[in-house]
């Protein structure tokens, strides 16, 4: 288990992390990279970085393939693209884990009783999703690459509402996976996404470990006074930090996720933090200053729980 962060494929970001003592990335903003589909030479251009990041110590832990909605007709086709060429590409330099958002197949009702339209239940179309989603698994199987799929339920307040990711709550991650029937089939699991939603984090590993096959190492504040004033559909009552700046118990988690038998790293998201994140009001480089300084204050408090790892490349 190493700590990384999510970051673009640049030669530049490789190096900020090698300097900084991370040991891992997960490649995000794949499907804008030169290794997504209509790119003629990126076999070349792929494992010219895999060999970058080797020569830094650095392991490539995940690909962030696409975070949209797949199981929209107007994305279907280009998602399907991205996923097959990500995991194409996850193949040829050996890395175990492409991610994104399983998507959901989002319908009006005409009305309900009082005449007011209304959106249909996500899960009333599990069937449809698995039929998206079962050849990429296959696919993917067959080059001995897992699909992990990100939890964020994409809706207002960090809740799932309104949101277009089936898998947004955790009740339905057991049917998901018992309908596609497929073992390379995991989670990209965020402590954050279950403490905004009051799910125990720790009791989730507990039940899905073995699912859990990337980590995004993100934390959550939740205010209680606020939440006992307005209610959880109020902005400020659930905000996403920097792990370290939240209410997460990360001893815990990361025992729990090494007494699961989790073979991947953590990978820091924190761009969301009220604080120490790029507010758009100052320069670019203020901004990404910021972010990275918590980027490595967090590193610091997770390493206190993380065993030490051989700085040999596995």
């Amino acid at each position: 288990m190493r700590i990384g962060f999510l970051a673009d494929a640049s030669i530049e970001q490789l190096e900020w992390a090698k300097q900084n003592g991370f040991g891992s990335i997960s490649w995000m903003a794949f499907a804008r990279s030169f290794a997504a589909p209509g790119k003629e030479c990126w076999r070349e251009d792929a494992e010219h970085f895999a060999a970058e990041a080797k020569a830094r110590s650095i392991r490539i832990s995940a690909i962030g393939a696409l975070y949209q909605n797949p199981l929209d007709p107007a994305q279907t086709d280009y998602a399907r693209a991205v996923f097959h060429r990500a995991i194409d590409v996850a193949a040829l330099i050996g890395v175990r884990n492409v991610a994104g958002f399983a998507g959901a197949v989002i319908e009006l009702e005409t009305s309900d009783r009082g005449g007011n339209t209304v959106y249909k239940p996500l899960e009333n179309f599990l069937p449809r999703v698995v039929e998206f989603w079962q050849p990429i698994a296959k696919y993917a199987a067959d080059k001995g690459v897992r699909l992990a799929f990100e939890h964020c339920p994409q809706g207002h307040y960090h809740l799932p509402i309104m949101h277009y990711n089936i898998l947004g709550q955790p009740a339905m991650w057991e049917r998901f996976f018992d309908a596609m029937n497929c073992d390379n089939v995991g989670i990209e699991w965020d402590a954050s996404h279950l403490m905004c939603q009051f799910i125990d984090p720790v009791a989730n590993i507990h039940k899905f470990g073995s699912r859990i096959f990337h980590v995004h190492a993100k934390d959550a504040f939740i205010n209680r006074p606020l939440l006992e004033t307005y209610g959880i559909c109020h902005p400020g009552v659930a905000e996403h930090r920097w792990p370290g700046f939240g209410q997460a118990n990360w001893a815990e988690i990361i025992h729990a996720l090494l007494r699961a038998g989790y073979d991947s790293d953590l990978n820091l998201e924190g761009w969301h933090d009220p604080v120490l994140r790029d507010h758009g009001e100052a320069s670019r480089q203020a901004g990404q200053k910021l972010e990275r300084q918590g980027l490595l204050l967090a590193k610091r408090w997770l390493e206190q729980f993380v065993p030490a790892e051989a700085a040999s490349w596995k």
